[in-house]
């Protein structure tokens, strides 16, 4: 047998300990997460009927990515189930993804397949096929075949397509769908005027408590990341590592989930490099990398127009740098001057004005609405919440590809 390939993969990781520890979706165990102790206890006030079999509050959370929102509910949610089986309550939580999961059914299938054991139930949850309504029968009967009390998930709230679900789950017991088992939604939004858009009844019914989660400060972020650092080996993250990234990281957004990616990527920079340690000067590569793959992330699949509004709105913030925001109009004479030189015909100001809105929705911009006076009335300015400069750099890169 040929050995010329052995050499081709690394054996002994000598930057890594448990990279695991660096991945997003990883659930820290209890002493991990770190300056939310405040928050942590105002939900478990809330949902602490639960243990009890009896309802607990629904719960609205807020905050912008990374502020440990979705961390938190998972680990109260966690602790509620082990809590409540120590006073033989049975319980379980479902979580969903609506960025992935969007529509009402799509939903129900999620939660009624999470928490389904076929063996006790007899009842089957397939992935599609169904209508809305046979999947909810499903849901309520192995709800009240299996549990007392369960706590229903919602992370990205704001992505569902409409508040069906949320009328339906917070409004079952209410409603006569179920018997004996209780449900409390938690649902998670980045965006504070979600619950302004919510039919009046669903707000009524799902708004019983809300929890703003603010973004974490310098020491918090370096608290979150030493509690991680024995994702790596003795010895090998060199000390000011920690302090830059997360002073980095707070002053530009105070994301955990950037400020760990920033932590990974500084680390893999110093494994691709062959470096026995972490450096500092890593910090910094690896800052833009996280930026880059985000980014990149979030427009994957995305139409050519699409990209070409965001670098009309990427070249006016590299020209102009001063400047807070940009008018609609400003927007589309770069963004038909970009269609020009790549031999494009332009969309229309009106299509351009939605493309620009679903970029709002990403989070990729934000858009304010502005006062010009009696002469000019109201328009809207939108500015980049991304690095232009990553921005122009990561859509040339898929222009060319």
């Amino acid at each position: 047998m040929s050995s010329s390939g052995d050499d081709l993969f690394t054996r002994d990781d000598p930057i890594f300990e448990n990279k695991e520890l660096l991945e997003i979706n990883h659930l820290p165990e209890e002493g991990r997460i770190v300056g939310r102790d405040d928050e942590i206890s105002e939900l478990a006030n809330a949902v602490n009927p639960a243990i009890f079999g009896q309802s607990p509050s629904n719960l609205l959370i807020y905050g912008k990515t990374g502020t440990g929102k979705s961390l938190c509910a998972k680990y109260i949610s966690e602790r509620l189930v082990r809590v409540a089986g120590e006073e033989g309550i049975t319980s379980a939580f479902a979580y969903v993804d609506c960025a992935q999961d969007n529509t009402e059914t799509q939903a129900v299938q999620t939660i009624a397949h999470t928490l389904n054991e076929p063996a006790v139930t007899d009842i089957k949850i397939p992935d599609k096929g169904l209508s809305t309504s046979t999947y909810y029968k499903r849901l309520w009967t192995v709800l009240d075949t299996q549990y007392d009390v369960v706590l229903v998930i919602l992370d990205e709230v704001d992505k569902l397509d409409d508040d069906d679900i949320l009328m339906q789950l917070s409004r079952a017991g209410e409603a006569g769908k179920l018997e004996s088992c209780k449900i409390g939604v938690i649902g998670i939004s980045n965006k504070i005027k979600y619950k302004d858009r919510l039919d009046e009844r669903v707000k009524s019914s799902l708004c019983e408590r809300e929890f703003v989660f603010p973004p974490y400060d310098a020491n918090q972020l370096r608290e979150i990341m030493d509690a991680r650092s024995d994702a790596f080996k003795d010895g090998v993250l060199e000390p000011s590592v920690i302090p830059r990234a997360a002073a980095l990281a707070a002053r530009e957004h105070g994301d955990a989930r950037k400020a760990i990616d920033i932590l990974r990527y500084a680390g893999e920079i110093a494994q691709s490099n062959g470096n026995e340690t972490v450096q500092e000067e890593f910090v910094v590569q690896a800052r833009e990398r996280a930026e880059t793959d985000r980014f990149r992330e979030l427009i994957r699949g995305s139409t050519p127009h699409s990209r070409y509004v965001l670098q009309a709105l990427a070249v006016l913030s590299l020209n102009t740098p001063e400047e807070d925001g940009f008018r609609t109009t400003k927007i589309y004479d770069v963004y038909e001057e970009i269609c020009r030189q790549e031999r494009s015909d332009p969309l229309s100001l009106r299509r351009v004005r939605d493309l620009l809105k679903e970029h709002a929705f990403l989070d990729i911009l934000e858009q304010a609405r502005r006062s010009g006076g009696s002469a000019e009335g109201s328009y809207t300015e939108h500015q980049l919440l991304e690095d232009p400069e990553v921005v122009r750099k990561v859509l040339v890169e898929t222009d060319d590809a």
